[in-house]
């Protein structure tokens, strides 16, 4: 059997980083075994779909390298892709179940069942439970008739026989057996808007689609029983696909599964692209516009919760494509360890052309009135980049090169600006005078400074540490001279007399 693998979230809100790792995850295994990537759309919860989402959920994989082979946007031979659009095809499989006796008509309100919650403790609408419902098990099939005829409101309820032991196999957590009596009458299927549930539209989907693995989160794992249930219901035993539990993303401290709040709370996002709230207007930052790379979030996500077989942190798409193994996933739950993903960033950002990040910098330069030489930007991007993990941060770790310094940082200037500071600044403006050269070749000026420092029997720290603040506004920054280097001769001169007139 070809794999064939499908994502299925539901558009009911922006895609969390857990459902990318899923995704992930499907496309991995299945591009590895040259089988194909599927993108189902689950909105059968109509009340609960928001617009935009469907969009949001594409345009996440795209930018991610995620590519899908069938789905909504790229057609394929098992179209539609999206479930409210596969309404009649369910109600084939619906009525199936109820013409051999494996699923019922249930007309209970939700007053109703609300009181047998109240009446008996852990009520499960059940073997034990079902006789004394408003079921087709329960009142005649002319009753029943006339109910559905008259237009009132039912659900199918799949029929569960009590104390057989369902058997699950999971690839990553090996075999799962259940009690079928721990099992509720799951609705299939609801008359008021006339979709399936969940259980039902993936299990009939997956089938036709002739999916070979269903990979998701641990969260479904509870459902795997019921969906062989069904899968044995429908005499497709042997077709039915293998089962992968994916470990669940846990919060910073692992204690409990991620959540935006902990992006929050924290300051890391949560989805992959920037969301808005239809509703609220919310907006929640996403990993692209914080200005992470997509093979960052993607080699991120790829280790938490699978690891390769050797030391290797740092890989391709097409690397963990060769690698990737539900052998070595973990069954427990993997710490989201942000400050990992930042690293994994500032990676990727070493490797980029410098022309490329200057053409990302340029625009920001100029929208503050910066119309700075391009080779000037490209010696700026090409010294500092070592020290960001972010392209963003190009202009408040670089400003101090385009724009000389106005205020003065305090503490610094408390530790480093002495009474003689005046005095020795101004002479060496003096010595920078006379050397024609200087900011032409750095490694000379810092020579001849050096010396300079030397026969005037200065301490270095009190002429360098000022020289900084007068060149930078504090006491950071590159070594002084990579900056001179850059900013050249005139303007160095001009720093130093400002800082001289401004901090006395």
């Amino acid at each position: 059997m070809k794999v064939r693998v499908r994502f299925a979230p539901s558009p009911t809100g922006p895609l969390h980083i857990g459902g990318v790792r899923t995704a992930l995850y499907n496309y991995l295994f299945a591009k590895q075994h040259g089988g194909d990537f599927l993108l189902r759309i689950e909105d059968t919860d109509a009340a609960r779909l928001v617009p935009g989402a469907e969009a949001y959920i594409n345009e996440s994989l795209q930018w991610l390298g995620i590519k899908v082979d069938e789905g909504v946007k790229e057609g394929g031979a098992y179209a539609p892709y999206k479930q409210s659009e596969r309404k009649e095809i369910y109600k084939r499989y619906v009525e199936q179940l109820l013409h051999e006796g494996k699923a019922y008509y249930a007309f209970d309100t939700p007053e109703e069942l609300e009181i047998k919650r109240l009446e008996i403790k852990n009520f499960q609408y059940d073997a034990s439970t079902r006789i004394l419902m408003c079921n087709s098990l329960t009142r005649s099939e002319a009753e029943v008739k006339e109910r559905i005829n008259n237009g009132e409101q039912y659900v199918v309820r799949l029929r569960i026989e009590p104390n057989e032991e369902i058997h699950v196999f999971d690839v990553i957590r090996g075999e799962v057996v259940v009690n079928s009596s721990i099992l509720d009458d799951k609705v299939l299927f609801k008359s008021s808007d006339g979709l399936p549930t969940y259980h039902l539209a993936n299990v009939v989907d997956d089938h036709l689609m002739e999916i070979s693995h269903v990979i998701r989160g641990e969260e479904w794992l509870p459902s795997a029983p019921l969906h062989v249930l069904l899968y044995r219901a429908f005499g497709w035993e042997e077709n039915m696909p293998q089962f992968a539990h994916l470990p669940l993303l846990l919060k910073p401290e692992g204690n409990g599964k991620l959540s935006k709040r902990d992006g929050d709370r924290l300051g890391f996002p949560v989805f992959p692209l920037e969301w808005k709230d239809p509703k609220t207007g919310d907006v929640s930052t996403g990993y692209r516009e914080t200005g992470y790379y997509p093979e960052a979030v993607i080699n991120f996500l790829a280790l938490l919760g699978w690891h390769p077989e050797t030391d290797q942190e740092i890989f391709s798409m097409q690397e963990l494509i060769e690698q990737f193994s539900f052998e070595r996933c973990s069954k427990s739950g993997a710490k989201f360890d942000f400050e990992k993903a930042k690293w994994f960033n500032h990676h990727y950002l070493q490797q980029k052309f410098v022309d490329d990040l200057v053409k990302e910098f340029q625009p920001v330069l100029q929208s503050k009135g910066i119309f700075a030489d391009k080779t000037m930007i490209e010696n700026v991007v090409a010294l500092m980049r070592e020290r960001l993990n972010f392209a963003q941060e190009l202009w408040e770790t670089t400003s101090y090169f385009f724009v000389a310094p106005i205020i003065y940082d305090e503490k610094s200037v408390q530790k480093h600006w002495k009474p003689e500071t005046k005095n020795q600044l101004s002479e060496l403006m003096a010595q920078i005078e006379t050397m024609a050269d200087f900011g032409t070749k750095k490694e000379e000026d810092e020579a001849l400074i050096m010396e300079w420092i030397k026969s005037k029997e200065y301490k270095t720290g009190n002429i360098m540490n000022p020289f900084r603040i007068a060149l930078v506004g504090a006491s950071k920054g590159p070594h002084i001279f990579d900056l001179t280097a850059i900013i050249g001769k005139e303007e160095t001169l001009r720093r130093i007399k400002k800082a001289i007139e401004v901090i006395q």
